[in-house]
């Protein structure tokens, strides 16, 4: 019999996979020996020596010969893995694979290029050197799909309920490995066919515990949430640079202020005004000097390249940069002696922004504001003169902008707050102040300042385009304008002041919403790109983001583009940190492809930011189900409308079977269903006051039914409730229907 040593040796060195078969077979045992071995081989499991299956074992810690890895970072080219399945409870972190490149033979394809993210079937060998993989094969990706609840039918069959309201049916799962009913967990396919069903790869928990809101949005959208030890390590070094007066302007004695919400997780900018004594004013935007800290090429700066930006959830922040640096170095606090990147510029009595100057400076913030606060202080007329003069400078802002005239689309933001606990403690809409205004115009004149800068010096510029509306999205206006006895002729000049006139000429607040939110569905998406196009929305012939390169990689790529326009390099540091804080070569060569990629990542952050409110609200509400709430309509599709609660936020649908016995006919330009025989009409717009039916916490998804006058249910179309099934845990409906399910080949 071979020893516990051999085997290990043996199941280190072979290159196949190896069970009790191939070890019998090498060590050439028979009959009862192969009884001997079966029991040996159980010890070794049991005293932690081995793990896998009969047909194949590997050593305790190690990887098994072939297994599916998960890119997780690509570093100078080499592709980084881990195993993609490394049990939670295993000892110590998970091993790191670098992937050795596989080469196209005779009548075979190379690998594609992989990224982070991929999964790859792979053969392992370990080395001298560490883990190495070669790529045998690269698998679908997860789809948002495979993310769900365990639920259980009266069969005992298992089924992956979807977190994604999109998803409109369960999922057999095949092999639940150890997940029990009411968890969230990740799944993934078995089969090529959707049949086969899947099996559960990793327990998230508790679906309705507060974290896991968050936790959804991040897995389904595959943000990037884990940095990597590389890019930790070089932040602790940065972190370390020392600021020294004699290579940067010293202004810490003039009394700067950052405003910013009072739950802020950072704070990239900070601003001040005095008059110049002819009626304008002097103004400094002082920002983070992020540039300083996160060098091109660099661990962090690769990780920041892959994120593109931060992203905000009530509950967390998933940061571009390690907290190290944009919670603390780089964020400017109070008191504290900071980096910061600088515009200077000069505001004349009619409000132009002028003699822009760019340096590097330290500051010293005099006050970290919170909005409201700085507001109290205005309101009350006892503010301190850093504050009044930021708001006299402000004034002057306001009436350039005014003769700017932007587009003016006051719509409500929804803000989530939560208690000690991490619950719900309110949802309310955000108030828009005046303190809200003054920093974002100082903001807007710093970010044309940084641009114009640019261009001046023939640099690379990476600019925040927002285009003109397409022809197609201004005759779907012109038809549904037309359908409230409004004009817009499409022979003339488009500018944001005729829609801003277009508004104004709305009297009754219902309608105005209305047609506010169909000029909003007629504008193009903002991108950043190193072609300018000009800022539609923001009437701004340049326009580039100078202000929050903590939180947006555009942002420190403009910066970088200044240090080489200007001349602001520092000195070489005397620790391992990579050289230079300008432009990579590599950004100057490939700079569309770099912001197409940060401008998905940008898309990206707000979906999964937007779906996670929406989880917040339907948990919020899911104790008010059967309650009657004021509604206004947003929506209105061939099946039905979607209605959002007054004040509150939160669409949900209403079938059109909810509707009455009644036919409706759909106008598709009008936006609007029409009852045939009565007339009745639902547009977008409308108020009306419906009932709350259901919440759906995980997806995010509400849905509400009418009421007649005296509060009742308007009898369905057809009169027929669906079947009724056990009371779900997770969703809050009427008749206790646990989510909005539909097994594969089975009716609900």
């Amino acid at each position: 019999m071979p020893s516990r040593e051999q085997i290990l040796e043996f199941l280190q060195t072979s290159d196949t996979p190896a069970g009790k078969r191939e070890i019998a077979k090498a060590f050439g045992l028979k009959g009862q020996e192969k009884i001997t071995l079966k029991r040996l081989l159980k010890d070794m499991a049991e005293e932690g020596l081995i793990d896998g299956k009969r047909t194949a074992y590997h050593r305790m810690g190690g990887v098994p010969k072939v297994t599916v890895l998960r890119v997780v970072d690509i570093d100078d080219g080499e592709a980084i893995a881990v195993p993609d399945n490394w049990p939670p409870d295993a000892p110590g972190e998970p091993p790191r694979l670098v992937m050795h490149e596989r080469k196209g033979g005779r009548g075979a394809k190379p690998m594609p290029a992989l990224k982070r993210g991929d999964r790859v079937l792979s053969r392992t060998e370990e080395t001298e050197r560490g883990w190495i993989a070669h790529p045998m094969k690269k698998l679908p990706a997860r789809t948002e799909g495979l993310m769900g609840v365990v639920e259980l039918d009266g069969s005992g069959k298992a089924w992956l309920a979807p977190v994604d309201k999109r998803i409109r049916n369960s999922t057999l799962i095949a092999d639940l490995a150890g997940a029990e009913e009411g968890q969230l967990v990740l799944a993934e396919r078995v089969g090529r066919s959707d049949r086969a069903g899947v099996k559960v790869v990793e327990v998230v928990g508790d679906p309705l515990a507060p974290k896991s809101f968050s936790l959804i949005a991040i897995a389904k959208h595959g943000i990037p949430h884990i940095f990597p030890e590389e890019a930790l390590s070089e932040a602790e070094r940065a972190a370390q640079l020392p600021l020294s007066p004699d290579h940067r302007e010293d202004l810490r004695h003039i009394p700067i202020v950052a405003i910013d919400p009072a739950d802020a997780r950072d704070h990239d900018d900070a601003i001040w005004a005095e008059p110049d004594g002819q009626g304008g004013y002097r103004a400094i935007v002082a920002i983070a000097d992020v540039s300083f800290y996160v060098r091109p090429g660099g661990a962090i700066d690769r990780e920041a390249r892959k994120r593109g930006n931060s992203v905000y959830f009530p509950d967390r922040v998933v940061p571009m940069l390690p907290e190290v640096l944009s919670a603390d170095v780089c964020s400017l606090k109070e008191g504290q002696d900071r980096a910061s990147m600088v515009c200077h510029f000069h505001i004349s009595p009619e409000g132009k922004v002028g003699k822009p100057r760019f340096t590097r400076a330290i500051v010293r913030i005099a006050h970290n504001i919170a909005y409201e606060d700085a507001q109290t202080a205005i309101d009350k007329g006892d503010a301190p003169e850093y504050l009044s003069n930021l708001w006299g400078a402000w004034k002057l802002l306001v009436a350039a902008r005014a003769a700017r005239d932007p587009l003016e689309l006051e719509l409500p933001e929804r803000r989530v707050m939560l208690d000690d606990k991490g619950g719900i403690a309110e949802i309310a809409v955000r108030e828009r102040l005046d303190a809200h205004r003054v920093v974002e115009d100082f903001m807007i004149a710093a970010n044309v300042s940084a641009a114009k800068a640019l261009e001046a010096k023939t640099a690379p510029v990476v600019y925040r385009v927002h285009e003109p509306p397409a022809r197609e999205k201004l005759i779907a206006l012109r038809d549904y304008l037309a359908t409230m006895d409004m004009k817009l002729a499409l022979g003339q000049v488009i500018t944001p002041g005729l829609f801003n006139r277009m508004l104004k000429d709305v009297s009754d607040e219902a309608e105005k919403l209305q047609v506010m939110e169909a000029v909003l569905r007629s504008q193009m998406q903002a991108y950043y790109g190193p072609a300018n196009a000009g800022h539609f929305g923001l009437a701004l012939g340049s326009y580039a983001h100078f202000t929050s390169p903590i939180r947006r990689y555009a942002d420190l790529l403009v910066h970088r583009a200044l240090v080489d326009a200007y001349g602001l390099e520092q000195p070489k540091p005397k620790m391992d940190l990579p050289e230079g804080t300008g432009l990579a070569d590599r950004d100057r060569q490939s700079l569309q492809q770099v912001t197409d990629a940060i401008s998905q990542a940008e898309r990206r952050a707000m979906e999964a930011e937007r779906d996670t409110i929406d989880r917040y609200v339907a948990a919020w509400l899911s104790s008010r189900v059967g309650e009657i709430f004021d509604t206004r309509i947003t929506g209105v599709q061939g099946f039905g409308f979607f209605a959002t609660i007054m004040g509150l936020g939160g669409d949900g649908l209403v079938p059109i079977s909810t509707l009455g016995a009644e036919h409706f006919r759909h106008d598709e330009a009008a936006q609007v269903l029409v009852g045939e025989s009565s007339g009745t009409r639902y547009a977008v717009g409308d108020r009306l006051k419906l009932k709350l039916a259901e919440a759906n916490a995980l997806t995010g998804a509400l849905k509400f039914v009418p009421v007649d006058s005296d509060g009742m249910e308007i009898e369905p179309r057809g009169n027929r409730a669906p079947p009724r099934r056990k009371q779900g845990k997770y969703v809050a409906g009427k008749r206790g229907r646990p989510s909005n399910i539909r097994h594969q080949g089975r009716r609900r």
